[in-house]
């Protein structure tokens, strides 16, 4: 079995690694990290959310940071708040036993841009940023990003389907000639593709994490017969069983996660909402009681769980399955982290079977029907 340390990481960083529990590398970590540790180039990883992508690209840009300069050197743009704000506590944990310092940074909405304003005075090496905040923050003359000499896109195609192209485009036409791009995805769309074409060179090095690990081992995948009407009743009754056990419900919609809410509510459970009319308070005030324990499930649409990184959460529900094959793995990757086991859970109506065979073809996964 491969180890960080053959793949060419120093043993302050593998230290880290092993106090978070990250002891052997992922697929995409063996295959990209010693590529962006030894070639300047532009790189194209296209892999999901679960697979291993932070560790990926930050290890090689925290190894690449001068930390004698001050001054920005790299860029992470993620497509949320709480994508960001992960990114950037992974990077300070990688990096608790370095014998320097390298400041990390996170700009993102919701929160008051003087603020962070005034953190950018401070020396910065790396700043991670949701597109629309960082493009406020470089029209306002607040942030210099032309040192930077490596920008990251991750979950670039979830960005485009957020109505982000144009902020990127401003973005990526900064420094073009002095930088390497690194952007990460977990399709390639035509958008991407003439983003690629645009700002990155002919010879950036593409790399696939193959689908059949795509999806964590760890997970075990069920899916429960029922109807329309009775989905209300089906997951109650799995909340009570399982009472106290931590669990995230997708829904596909805002106003289904409401309409979800306030049903299981009454019926008398106590569940949380993510989904994307909430202002940040409400959503931040969500998410710590989801994390510190004080409630364990949590109701979302699929762009707000971006970001969602903890580490017991004992499976996840599909009130409907996605229509795309990607949420479902991004879906599916929010259990089972940290070593631990998880399932994936699925409700489905008369005329969905097909979606679980497809489902189950696509990425060499096995469905169990819960009874």
């Amino acid at each position: 079995m491969v180890t960080f340390q053959e793949l060419g990481i120093n043993s302050a960083y593998i230290k880290a690694l092993n106090e978070i529990n990250i002891i052997h590398p992922t697929e995409i970590q063996k295959t990209v990290i010693p590529t962006l540790l030894k070639t300047k180039t532009d790189f194209i990883g296209l892999a999901h959310t679960g697979t291993g992508k932070t560790a990926a690209f930050g290890l090689p840009m925290l190894n690449l940071i001068d930390h004698n300069e001050p001054h920005v050197q790299g860029l992470i743009i993620a497509p949320t708040r709480e994508l960001v704000q992960q990114i950037k506590k992974q990077l300070f944990k990688f990096t608790k036993y370095l014998d320097h310092k390298i400041f990390v940074e996170g700009i993102y909405g919701g929160e008051k841009i003087e603020r962070q304003i005034r953190a950018l005075r401070r020396p910065t090496h790396i700043i991670v940023a949701t597109p629309g905040r960082l493009l406020d923050l470089l029209n306002r003359k607040a942030v210099d990003i032309s040192q930077v000499q490596t920008l990251i896109l991750d979950e670039a195609d979830e960005m485009l389907s957020m109505g982000f192209k144009e902020e990127l485009n401003q973005i990526l036409s900064h420094n073009t000639s002095d930088r390497q791009t690194w952007l990460f995805s977990a399709t390639m769309s035509s958008e991407i593709d003439r983003m690629v074409v645009t700002y990155m060179s002919t010879k950036a090095i593409r790399v696939q994490v193959n689908k059949q690990s795509l999806v964590n081992e760890n997970i075990s995948h069920f899916y429960i017969n029922t109807q329309i009407a009775d989905k209300v009743n089906v997951i109650s009754s799995i909340l009570k069983k399982r009472a106290g056990e931590r669990c995230v419900i997708f829904c596909r919609t805002k106003a289904g996660t409401r309409t979800l809410v306030e049903a299981l509510n009454g019926e008398g459970h106590v569940v949380g909402a993510l989904e994307g009319d909430m202002y940040q308070k409400e959503r931040d005030k969500v998410m710590r009681a989801f994390k510190n324990g004080k409630l364990s499930t949590l109701i979302s649409t699929d762009v707000s769980a971006r970001g969602i990184d903890v580490n017991n959460l004992s499976y996840v529900l599909h009130h409907q399955l996605p229509d795309s094959l990607d949420y479902y793995t991004h879906r599916s990757g929010r259990t089972a982290r940290g070593g631990n086991t998880g399932q994936s859970i699925a409700l489905i109506i008369p005329g969905e079977m097909h979606k679980v065979k497809s489902i189950e073809r696509e990425l060499g996964i096995k469905f169990s029907e819960m009874l």
